[in-house]
């Protein structure tokens, strides 16, 4: 506590010196209010900067242990890369003033430039601030697309797809509904990513996948589906819940500024990944007679993603209303994903392409005052419906595309003594676990 009021009291002291103008919409706020809006959004990047440990608990505990090293490596490096390819061009691509399709100005981030950020001129908060919360928002849509191809990608390439997303897949998908493109003309909204950011990450997760392939064993040949089972559940909840706490800073945190509506966000928020996760446990123990916990996890990531688009304009009971949908739509996605043999073993693609298209959807018919079940017509639906297809076509299509490349000029797949063997040795020339002994109970 002592910490945050020294750190407050040093923003206010430190008021003239910001790089920003401390205004909104050409206003200026009062000092106190530039300096808490600053420290809420460090405080919120922090949250969503954590989720990267999260990401890479979830995707290493559902896939197996020789694996891991390979696993908490594209987590690091979707973070470094990001940050850097981010500041970059990134940030400017996204925000910086330019047309309907993309940014052209604000490259390499200078704070000193503020007129190139003309779309963040309704948030208060200095330059660096904006883009350190949205470069670790960049972070989470490259990782979603890790856990979709683990266990079968090459490193090197992987890298590759990093540096595209956020530097260019992300970015423009961003600048059409934040940055002042053409989605925002339209009355697209999606005020903390579910298509944005998380069905971005989603879809070309699923792009990815096609262009690699399953698992070896994964399907039989006749067939059927078989079991790979993540070698440390513990672990993954782990994740899901350190998951659920960043997303405090994802949502309320996307108000870019301290005031009173970050308590009803979080309410929304919190009651959407409840009701996620218990419709996902209920409809699997109808289903299997059993207490799935991989599916009553990605359930309680169903509903946050889905509430993400709507969770500053819908009721407590609208937030329900998603997290039950969230939950049972992604129960069927990965049963469907699985049956026409697209491998996904995290359940990426379902939790965070489906139902971020599932929740931004629902924002149309729940919105508490443009809502199609308010009173509020169908032209508010019709915006979510166009954000939803264009950006999934945007970001499916061209990671497919430049992922086709890739593969044709660096291979995408590791060779399959490599699977076999395990990312970890082939990739890294190392083991999680070197004094870990594995028994069969039979």
């Amino acid at each position: 506590m002592k910490f945050f009021l020294l750190f407050g009291l040093t923003l206010i002291l430190a008021f003239p010196a910001f790089g920003l103008e401390g205004k909104i919409d050409g206003k200026e706020v009062p000092a106190l209010q530039y300096a808490m809006d600053t420290l809420w959004v460090l405080l919120a990047a922090v949250l969503v900067f954590f989720m990267q440990a999260g990401f890479a608990m979830v995707e290493t505990g559902m896939t197996r242990a020789k694996n891991a090293v390979n696993i908490m490596m594209k987590n690091m490096m979707d973070l470094s890369i990001g940050a850097l390819s981010f500041w970059a061009l990134g940030f400017g691509i996204m925000f910086g003033t330019g047309n309907a399709f993309m940014g052209t100005s604000g490259f390499f981030v200078d704070a000193s430039k503020v007129d190139a950020y003309a779309s963040l001129a309704w948030t208060s908060v200095p330059v660096f601030a904006a883009f350190i919360f949205q470069a670790v928002f960049a972070a989470t849509a490259a990782t979603i697309i890790s856990g979709a191809v683990a266990e079968r990608i090459k490193f090197s390439t992987y890298l590759m797809i990093s540096i595209v997303v956020t530097t260019l897949i992300y970015p423009i998908s961003g600048h059409w509904g934040w940055g002042g493109g053409w989605l925002g003309d339209v009355g697209f909204t999606d005020f903390a990513g579910s298509t944005i950011v998380h069905s971005v990450g989603g879809w070309a997760a699923l792009a990815a996948v096609l262009v690699l392939g399953p698992r070896i064993g994964k399907y039989g040949k006749n067939g059927e589906t078989r079991v790979i089972a993540g070698h440390n559940i513990p672990l993954a909840t782990l994740g899901v819940f350190i998951l659920w706490m960043g997303w405090y800073g994802f949502n309320p945190g996307s108000t870019m500024a301290a005031d009173v509506s970050i308590g009803a966000i979080a309410v929304t928020t919190t009651l959407a990944a409840a009701a996620g996760s218990l419709t996902a446990f209920i409809l699997t123990y109808l289903k299997y007679k059993r207490a799935d916990v991989g599916m009553t996890l990605n359930g309680a990531l169903a509903g946050l993603v889905g509430i993400t688009a709507g969770c500053a304009n819908v009721t407590p009971v609208g937030a329900i209303l998603v997290g039950v949908l969230s939950g049972s739509v992604v129960l069927v996605s990965v049963l469907f994903l699985d049956r026409i043999k697209v491998d996904d073993p995290v359940g990426a693609i379902s939790v965070h392409g489906v139902c971020g298209a599932v929740g931004t959807l629902a924002l149309g018919f729940l919105d508490a005052e443009n809502g199609v079940l308010y009173g509020g017509g169908f032209d508010l639906l019709q915006a979510q419906a166009i954000g939803v297809l264009s950006i999934g076509a945007w970001a499916f299509g061209v990671s497919f595309a430049i992922f086709k490349a890739l593969d044709l000029i660096m291979g995408l797949r590791v060779t399959q003594e490599e699977e076999e063997q395990g990312l970890d040795y082939a990739e890294h020339g190392a083991n999680a676990y070197p004094n870990f002994n594995v028994s069969t109970i039979k």
